[in-house]
């Protein structure tokens, strides 16, 4: 059973009324709580994340170095391409971490470059080969997409959880609403004069 809606009264839960049920009170904190956390919650979600992803971005900036690497063995010809168009093959790449380690992988070249040929790598500390870090506009853009989606999702929990919540305070509210009726509904059906 639907409940029936009528005109829309604004802070009507808060309102003194002498018709205003237990339930009525429970649903407007219930309302206020979840709007509270469903704003509050996801601005600062997603601020927090925001920050958090520009600071670790900001931190690869810092310690990620360019490392000249000598080609292993001879890069493919343009024909050899894994992707139509691309001016770039996959080949063996070997290099020499900060702390004199040697160190191999996978990198992209220029088509049929020979053995030895240099190609610049990006490394971590460690001297694992990693990404080109992200410029600091390419930082701003991403960690603020990330931060509204972490905020977005953050948001939906208690909105979802409110809503729920509403529903079964509404569906309660109906199954009292049905009993009191089957007590007073027959008191209608006589007749007073």
């Amino acid at each position: 059973m639907v409940a029936f809606r009528g005109p829309k009264v604004w802070l009507w839960r808060w309102r003194r009324n002498p018709l205003r049920r237990r339930s009525d009170r429970i649903e407007a904190w219930v309302v206020l709580a979840a709007w509270t956390f469903t704003v509050l919650g996801g601005v600062v979600t997603g601020l927090l994340a925001t920050r958090s992803v520009e600071q670790n971005l900001d931190r690869q900036r810092i310690e990620w170095r360019p490392v000249v690497a000598q080609l292993t063995e001879d890069a493919p010809g343009a024909a050899a391409t894994s992707a139509p168009g691309s001016t770039r093959v996959w080949a063996e790449v070997r290099w020499t971490a900060r702390d004199g380690s040697a160190h191999t992988g996978q990198t992209r070249v220029a088509p049929a470059s020979a053995v030895g040929t240099p190609v610049t790598v990006w490394t971590d500390t460690d001297g694992r080969m990693v990404t080109e870090p992200a410029t600091r506009s390419e930082a701003r853009v991403r960690s603020s997409l990330i931060g509204v989606l972490v905020g977005v999702t953050a948001a939906g929990v208690p909105f979802v959880g409110g809503r729920l919540v509403r529903g079964r305070l509404e569906r309660r509210r109906m199954e009292e609403w049905d009993e009191e009726w089957e007590r007073v509904g027959p008191l209608w059906g006589r007749k007073t004069w």
